[in-house]
């Protein structure tokens, strides 16, 4: 654990990145929102830019392996070590932040939506519930978005363009698969209200469980990467 923690002290070396990074973007779109919605008088606009903090931690990940993998292994690090101690940084990250977020939904609801009833911080049926909820929520989707990231490096840094362009591939297919699957049984409705239905947790668990799945696909692909 005390090489774990190490990691992580050796990535928050790129901060800005980790920490400031997403909080500007994010800033950025709710400004830019802000000022649309007063000039416009777009009143319980429905519109939100809280996408763009996911975006960016997405980001972040693929390019934290080419960053600082190669580095990291010349100073003594396992590929083990380096990758469960980034994990580690993340959650932490990921943690805070969503908690950050939980906070200034529960600002906006009891501002009316900053007086102008925005719904910035408020996604319909995915982040519109209980602080713990929204929390709950906003942890698990900044980890996968970071993790999944992460994952994209490693492929990358292991199977070069080639890899990426099969990853890619296999991941359409995957999704199509689900689609005609669903579209065979008429199972939209179902899946739709199961996504949809805060009180089950249904989109959390679901997200959950693809972070655990991506956690153990990047762990298996850094122990052969070659830098």
């Amino acid at each position: 654990m005390s090489t774990w923690i190490k990691v992580a002290r050796y990535q928050m070396v790129q901060r800005f990145n980790y920490v400031t990074l997403p909080w500007a973007a994010l800033a950025l779109l709710f400004a830019a929102q802000l000022a649309v919605i007063t000039m416009l008088g777009m009143h319980d606009a429905r519109l939100t830019g809280l996408v763009s903090i996911y975006a960016v931690f997405f980001i972040v990940g693929v390019s934290t392996v080419a960053r600082s993998l190669p580095f990291g292994l010349a100073l003594g690090l396992s590929r083990r070590s380096y990758y469960l101690g980034t994990v580690l940084l993340a959650l932490t990250l990921t943690a805070l932040d969503g908690l950050l977020l939980a906070g200034l939904q529960e600002i906006e609801r009891a501002t009316g939506g900053w007086g102008l009833g925005m719904f910035f911080f408020r996604v319909e049926y995915v982040l519109d519930g209980p602080w713990f909820l929204t929390w709950l929520t906003s942890f698990v989707a900044l980890t996968l978005a970071f993790v999944y990231g992460l994952w994209w490096g490693l492929v990358y840094l292991r199977w070069r363009r080639m890899g990426r362009r099969v990853f890619l591939v296999a991941q359409i297919l995957a999704l199509l698969a689900v689609g005609l699957t669903a579209d065979r049984f008429a199972a939209w409705p179902n899946i739709g209200r199961f996504f949809t239905d805060l009180t089950a947790l249904g989109l959390t668990g679901v997200l959950a469980a693809a972070t655990a799945a991506l956690l153990v696909g990047g762990y298996a692909t850094i122990r052969r990467v070659a830098v």
